[in-house]
């Protein structure tokens, strides 16, 4: 089987769009099948990178029975503001957002207990 490349491949999918032409009506004038024309236009819009044929997945070496090895990564989590709290005379307590929108606060903060 002939292995073009990525690049030449995006340009024939590239001159099919600009041909007005079906995925059918474009292949055979080519010589290609349809299908293959139809999946590299799928592969190159979703950015992953082209792998040729289809490998079967490699299982990982064992150690004892049935274990694998395995590798963590520790991963930072994003770290939300700290939301506000207050609490009131009435003991009422209310957890704001950090984006919190003042005047709706004040707002209710006045139907809550009225200042005086």
């Amino acid at each position: 089987m002939d292995r073009t490349s990525r690049e030449a491949w995006a340009k024939r999918v590239e001159r099919w769009g600009d041909s007005g032409l079906t995925a059918k009506e474009y292949a055979a004038e080519i010589g290609i099948k349809a299908h293959t024309l139809s999946w590299w236009k799928w592969r190159l819009s979703s950015g992953a990178p082209a792998q040729g044929r289809r490998r079967r997945a490699r299982r990982a070496p064992t150690t004892g029975a049935g274990a694998t090895p395995l590798t963590f990564v520790e991963m930072a989590t994003a770290v939300a503001p700290e939301p506000l709290e207050i609490v009131l005379r009435s003991s009422i307590r209310i957890r704001v957002p950090s984006t919190f929108d003042g005047s709706t606060l004040a707002r209710l903060l006045d139907v809550l207990e009225p200042r005086g």
